[in-house]
């Protein structure tokens, strides 16, 4: 039976986490491994982030519908993890929108434009708004916390490594754990059987 899991990491493509990522699609895809699991964080078509004026508000509001679809959230925690402020440039939520502009998502080259975002509502409900100041990182974290998701953090590392933890998910450094581990021949690999253990497989 296919689990829906969100993973959330940072993708910056020379300094990020994408190792653990495409281990984790691998091990959801191949015929070796037992984990089958849909990587909700993967939206194969109808993103808003095609919208050629996609915004940090349309991407939260996209993270949280994937998250709330999701059974279980897989965070990786790497060395720049806590440095990540991508999403936090909105002001919107402490001023009116006259005042507000923000680049569109993957959009820098062409400028900022006015927030499109005419009303605000005080925060509440079962989602975080998506009107805030959070990372896009620390908006999923958020999220998955308010909706009470199974929350697995693992460490983009060999070893337990707790000064990486972004100060929003220092609860949970007792249960975070290094995602690779050594096999019988010295070689790095990913624990595969914790995953498969805290996900109920």
């Amino acid at each position: 039976m296919s689990k829906q899991v969100y993973i959330s990491a940072d993708y910056a493509l020379f300094d990020g986490d994408r190792d653990v990522v495409e281990e984790l699609n691998k091990w959801g895809s191949d015929n070796l491994h037992k984990v089958d699991f849909i990587d909700m964080s993967k939206v194969a078509s109808g993103s808003v982030s095609k919208d050629p004026d996609c915004r940090i508000c349309d991407l939260k509001q996209e993270f949280n519908r994937q998250i709330n679809a999701s059974s279980a959230v897989i965070f990786v925690v790497g060395d720049k993890t806590a440095l990540r402020t991508a999403g936090s440039s909105c002001r919107r939520a402490g001023s009116s929108q006259y005042y507000c502009d923000c680049t569109p998502y993957k959009q820098n080259t062409n400028g900022t434009k006015p927030c499109k975002v005419p009303f605000t509502f005080a925060p509440g409900g079962n989602d975080v708004g998506n009107i805030n100041s959070y990372s896009y990182l620390e908006h999923e974290f958020k999220q998955a916390e308010k909706r009470n998701k199974t929350i697995i953090v693992v460490y983009n590392s060999l070893r337990k490594e707790s000064a990486w933890l972004p100060s929003y998910m220092k609860n949970y450094e007792n249960i975070a754990r290094p995602f690779w581990t050594k096999n019988l021949w010295g070689e790095k690999v990913g624990d595969y059987s914790y995953i498969k253990e805290v996900l109920g497989y």
